[in-house]
């Protein structure tokens, strides 16, 4: 059994980077203001169909509160692809996370359960709202594909961070 280290509230957003569909990279530490990145397990995810699409949904009610959103999964480009093409997501859609990188994000690791469902190690959901300054305002991991925080709540927090200056919770 192998246990990633848990990213510590409030800590610096390490360096992650993974290529983007389109060109470029994903590279949410590289990135000014609020960020919101949410890691999902791949498209033979059949519920990070919905979770994804809810994210396209609320992409303007994020922007509106300064909040740029972002996705990344394990898949190759052609997987990502597929799915960007078939939902008709926008935001930035990052591939090919390495397991080193779930690791370094504190992710839970999964192994594929046939060929048919995946052919590689993939990450379970993981949920990351960085803050203006760089560091890890709320982070949300989960080993279980049915159990990740509702991005109608995550959009309410965001902006009463914002409204009210609520600190960084969790950092003792």
């Amino acid at each position: 059994m192998h246990h990633a280290a848990k990213l510590a509230a409030g800590a610096a957003f390490p360096d992650i980077r993974t290529p983007r569909l389109g060109g470029g990279e994903v590279a949410p530490a590289a990135l000014a203001g609020w960020r919101l990145l949410v890691v999902y397990r791949g498209r033979h995810c059949p519920l990070c169909k919905p979770y994804l699409s809810k994210l396209e949904a609320l992409q303007a009610t994020f922007a509106a509160a300064g909040v740029q959103v972002m996705a990344i999964s394990a898949d190759p480009a052609e997987k990502a692809a597929a799915d960007q093409a078939e939902f008709g997501w926008t935001f930035p859609l990052g591939h090919d996370l390495s397991v080193a990188q779930m690791r370094a994000l504190g992710l839970y690791v999964s192994t594929p359960r046939s060929a048919q469902e995946t052919d590689r190690p993939f990450s379970e959901p993981g949920l990351f709202l960085i803050n203006p300054d760089g560091a890890l305002q709320v982070v949300d991991i989960s080993n279980a594909p049915w159990a990740r925080p509702e991005l109608d709540a995550v959009a309410r927090g965001v902006q009463r961070i914002q409204a009210v200056g609520y600190p960084i919770r969790g950092t003792l």
